[in-house]
This record gives structure tokens, C-alpha cells and sequence, in this order.
């Protein structure tokens, strides 16, 4: 007899910390039918919060068991259930094509957690590259367009896909702040760790000239403060003296493929709860 897959659901809790919170929140599940399959948590000593991440196998009311979790819990909780179903996904890109090919190679062989249903880019470089993967490529020129025109005709772009995120890979346009918002925390990016000390163009020329000795590559979710949001991988490189300008920037590619796939495995696995600017990760 062939048994039937379990409904799997994930539970996120945040709220004050106080005794016996993890008693009260897998009582309930218990009561609910349900069974544990992996659990995290983790108290912030310094603002006093309680966070907790679950892994329940089950049929569930999803609505009734938040209900059930907010009557044991302090005022100020928040519960969140997700299924880890794939995510529904948008990639733009430049005119790079390391992340995205990566990511597009990481999607056909199912590696990805999510469906990248389309592509979007500013330029046409890119098109054959996506298009060979069978996938949805958009070129929308920014050419002799304001930003807030371009951004306008991008957000219709992706209002026609039901988006769980938009992933930024080497996208390099500076995105306004009603763009961020109309994706709050759901805005993927990834850059070079470099940033601030080498800023603008060339930035691995620059590193080579200042000689220095470590790469790297943050993915952090995207907010109004230009690369400045909340970090969720990091990933580091050593270089020395025998290394070119060119062998740093190869090297960097490199490292901006395993941040950016680490930092997505993590979100699209719900792994990743946003407090303020910080990210807690549920490893």
C-alpha cells in the first residue's frame, strides 16, 4: 500500500519571551493533530523577543490554529502558517548573466524551491540566455524614460504574474522607494561586499589596487537605504598579490552565485523572519 503524502505545514511565532512558551504553542499543535517534525527557537536578549519556527505534518484549520496560538500567547504576538509549496518568482537582470544563468540552470533542474516565471530586464542582452531555458523574457528600455515611467511600466509587468518575490540578479538600477514599497520585504538582492569602500564603477579594479585580501558577495532583502537592508547569506573569497583585477572580478562571480542561491534556499524555504533592519535565520 502506497500511503498518502502529509499536508506539511511551517509556523512562524514572534512575541515577548516568557515561560513555558514552547509548551504552550506545541500543546496546541498537539491538541490540533499535529506532529512536529522540526523545531527552532531562539530569544533575543537584548529587545527580550521570542521567536520560533515549526515544521508540522498534518491537516490543519489554518485560521482556527492561529486563533488557538494567539489565545496562549502575549498580546503582541505575531503567528504566520506558510506552506512550502514553490514560490512564485521574477528575476530582473542587466546585462550580467552569472547570477541569472545560475539561477536559471538551479530552476530547470528543479534545485530552486520556486518558479521563475518570468524575466525582466532593461536590456535585450539577456533575451536568447532565458529564452533557451523556455521561460518569459521582458525588455523594458529605460532609454529616453523617467525612472518613475520605467519603474511604472515594470510593476505592470509584474502585477501579471501572482509574485511571491522579485529577485535581483546584477540588476543595476537604482529602485525608487514606491517601487520597494509595492514589494515590501519581498525584493531580493545581491552585491558585492565591497560596498561602501569601493563604490561606482570597476570596483574589483579598485579592490586590486588597494591590495586587498578577502571577496565577498551580501544578499539582503531590498529597502529605501540603497544596499543597506537586511542581510540574509553572506559568502568570502580569498585573493592574494598573484591575482589580476581580472581574476578578482571572475573569482567575485563566483561568490555572488553561492550568496545569492544560499540567501534564496533559506527565503523560499521560509527559513528567514525580517526584525527591523536584522534578519533571524532558522538554519
Amino acid at each position: 500500500m502506497v500511503s498518502k503524502p502529509m499536508h506539511r505545514n511551517v509556523i512562524l511565532v514572534g512575541c515577548k519571551d516568557e515561560k513555558g512558551l514552547v509548551h504552550r504553542i506545541t500543546g496546541v499543535l498537539f491538541e490540533a493533530g499535529l506532529n512536529i517534525v522540526r523545531n527552532g527557537e531562539f530569544v533575543d536578549g537584548e529587545s527580550n523577543r521570542f521567536y520560533m519556527r515549526t515544521d508540522v505534518e498534518g491537516a490543519v484549520d489554518s485560521a482556527g490554529l492561529c486563533r488557538a496560538l494567539a489565545e496562549v500567547l502575549p498580546a503582541d504576538a505575531w503567528i504566520e502558517m506558510r506552506s512550502p509549496r514553490p514560490k512564485k518568482i521574477a528575476v530582473l537582470a542587466t546585462k550580467e548573466y552569472h547570477c541569472l544563468g545560475d539561477l536559471l540552470l538551479r530552476h530547470a533542474n528543479g534545485d530552486l524551491n520556486a518558479q521563475i516565471c518570468a524575466v525582466l530586464s532593461n536590456h535585450e542582452v539577456l533575451g536568447d540566455l532565458v529564452r533557451t531555458f523556455d521561460l518569459p523574457f521582458h525588455c523594458i528600455s529605460h532609454v529616453d524614460m523617467a525612472r518613475d515611467e520605467h519603474e511604472r511600466l515594470l510593476i505592470e509587468q509584474l502585477g501579471e504574474y501572482e509574485l511571491d518575490y522579485v529577485v535581483l540578479a546584477k540588476y543595476m538600477r537604482i529602485l525608487s522607494p514606491d517601487f520597494v514599497r509595492a514589494f515590501a520585504h519581498r525584493i531580493i538582492n545581491i552585491h558585492h561586499s565591497f560596498l561602501p569602500a569601493f563604490i561606482g564603477a570597476n570596483p574589483y579594479r579598485q579592490a586590486f589596487e588597494r591590495g586587498v585580501k578577502i571577496i565577498g558577495a551580501t544578499a539582503h532583502f531590498v529597502t529605501d537605504d540603497l544596499d543597506e537592508g537586511p542581510i540574509v547569506a553572506q559568502s568570502v573569497l580569498p585573493v592574494d598579490h598573484r591575482q589580476t583585477a581580472r581574476d578578482m572580478a571572475r573569482a567575485g562571480r563566483e561568490v555572488e552565485k553561492i550568496a545569492l542561491a544560499r540567501a534564496l534556499d533559506l527565503v523560499f524555504a521560509d527559513r528567514v523572519v525580517v526584525v527591523g533592519n536584522r534578519t533571524i535565520i532558522f538554519d
